[in-house]
């Protein structure tokens, strides 16, 4: 497999379930350090960057965001400390305004947040993105547990925060794909 990510733009791809698309990603998180070729960052082997330095350049969005059982703002803020206006304007961009008005920072989220919808859930992740403001945002299926109008709220955030982030989209969605400045579909261990 051969390509070239843009920087700044939204690089997407589908495949059937099993077709390497979440692997892909777990490469360009540094999980598997013993491949074969070159993934490169601005021409730096991914194999030469440190762990903790490949984090500082990731936001990771799963299809399942792991919610503490603590407070709105511990789990945007995963126990670090930030400026409350930065918090702010992460949960603004993320669509959480109504949410924090109606329950408070302090609310708590429950065991992997059962006090929260699904939409609400993918939100959060989405804030701790956008709080963490790296450059490089991945996305592992963001929407597929969403109903229509909850995916319309998370792809407006993303396309509105992504302005000079190069973000990787992984979704089986025709929806969430519109997003994307290119759309590679990976069958048969290929892209294409």
């Amino acid at each position: 497999v051969s390509f070239t990510i843009p920087a700044g733009k939204t690089f997407a791809v589908q495949g059937a379930t099993g077709s390497g698309k979440s692997t892909l990603l777990q490469l360009l998180m540094g999980h598997h350090r013993g491949y074969e070729g070159s993934i490169s960052i601005d021409g730096t082997e991914l194999r030469d960057i440190s762990p903790a330095s490949l984090y500082e350049l990731l936001s990771v969005i799963q299809q399942e965001v792991f919610i503490f059982n603590s407070s709105i703002e511990k789990n945007v803020t995963m126990f670090g400390d930030f400026a409350p206006e930065r918090v702010e304007a992460a949960l603004e961009g993320a669509g959480l305004s109504a949410l924090i008005s109606e329950r408070g920072l302090d609310f708590v989220c429950g065991e992997n947040g059962q006090n929260l919808s699904g939409g609400e859930r993918q939100r959060l992740g989405l804030a701790r993105a956008f709080l963490h403001d790296a450059p490089f945002i991945l996305l592992d299926e963001p929407t597929s547990n969403l109903d229509s109008l909850n995916e319309a709220v998370i792809l407006r955030a993303l396309q509105k925060e992504r302005k000079d982030k190069t973000v990787v989209l992984v979704s089986h969605r025709q929806s969430t794909m519109r997003m994307a400045d290119r759309v590679y579909c990976v069958e048969h261990g290929r892209m294409r």
